[in-house]
């Protein structure tokens, strides 16, 4: 069961935070470990859609993993309810539903041990989230709005030609170029050229998980897509990507539709996210099938 007590970092204490204003209480804010498991999923769980990839996560490494790259953290309020929980780390994540929460999540960003790449949130909270972060004065290297496509039965079953497979460990160069390029379009960095070795560690893991599904033609990759984080009823895909040849024949929506038909045997809904921008992936995904569900802020550091 999740309570307060007065865990902190090693060797530091809350009274060496930078100083906040009154009403943000640092004392109900705490670092969660794997005995607070089932209290963090149930929070989770009241909006699946918008926390698929936190839960994901927890269950498929636990709350306390390198694997995580960053470390769980949560708020209570004066009844001793759950309001908040962040992944603070490499990929910040956050899900808050009261303005302390938020507040006393972001604060502790800024003793994070680990260098926060991207902050994501639902709606607007990622905005608010960097605000309290940077104390109003740090500007962000680039901040993006998300649209949330999402699929679920009923919807029209097209015919796909193609051979819609999970990808395989010697496949792993051209998976991991192809999800690098997707990648630098979104951030405007390439991983690849930043840590080659982990990053291509990392798209190997996903494969041997079985997340990350493919289409081959003589040797060449035509279509690409992985699931990033799935949940009892939520499966959340990323980094779709067509073969430059391929572009514009309809095979990126015919592709995502078979795979999405095959995933919803296993869940309720298939989702992903698209930057608001990338019009032209949108009505590769509304071929498909899909609907825009809302939408996201993902800011950049």
């Amino acid at each position: 069961m999740l309570t307060l007590d007065t865990r902190t970092v090693p060797g530091s204490s809350y009274a060496q935070y930078v100083p906040m204003p009154h009403h943000t209480d640092m004392s109900r804010l705490v670092r969660l470990t794997d005995s607070d498991t089932d209290d963090v999923l149930a929070f989770l769980n009241r909006r699946p859609v918008h926390t698929v990839v936190m839960t994901s996560m927890i269950i498929d490494n636990g709350i306390e993993s390198r694997l995580n790259r960053g470390e769980f953290y949560g708020y209570c309020g004066v009844n001793g309810e759950i309001e908040g929980i962040a992944l603070i780390g490499h990929s910040t994540l956050v899900e808050a539903r009261s303005d302390a929460a938020l507040r006393a999540l972001a604060h502790q960003a800024r003793r994070s041990s680990t260098p926060i790449h991207l902050i994501m949130s639902a709606d607007d909270d990622a905005a608010a989230f960097f605000h309290h972060y940077g104390k109003g004065t740090l500007l962000p290297r680039l901040s993006c709005t998300e649209l949330l496509f999402q699929i679920g039965f009923p919807f029209p079953v097209q015919d796909c030609e193609w051979d819609v497979r999970n990808a395989r460990p010697e496949e792993v160069e051209q998976i991991a170029r192809a999800h690098a390029e997707v990648a630098f379009l979104e951030s405007g960095i390439d991983p690849m050229a930043r840590d080659r070795e982990g990053f291509i560690q990392r798209v190997l893991r996903r494969i041997e998980q079985g997340r990350t599904f493919v289409v081959f033609e003589d040797g060449e990759l035509v279509f690409k897509a992985d699931i990033i984080a799935e949940a009892a009823d939520v499966i959340y895909l990323e980094g779709v990507y067509v073969g430059r040849e391929f572009r514009g024949m309809g095979v990126g929506s015919s592709c995502l539709a078979k795979l999405c038909l095959d995933l919803l045997g296993r869940a309720s809904n298939v989702c992903l996210l698209s930057n608001v921008d990338f019009t032209h992936a949108h009505r590769t995904f509304q071929k498909a099938g899909m609907e825009s569900a809302g939408s996201c802020t993902t800011i950049f550091l």
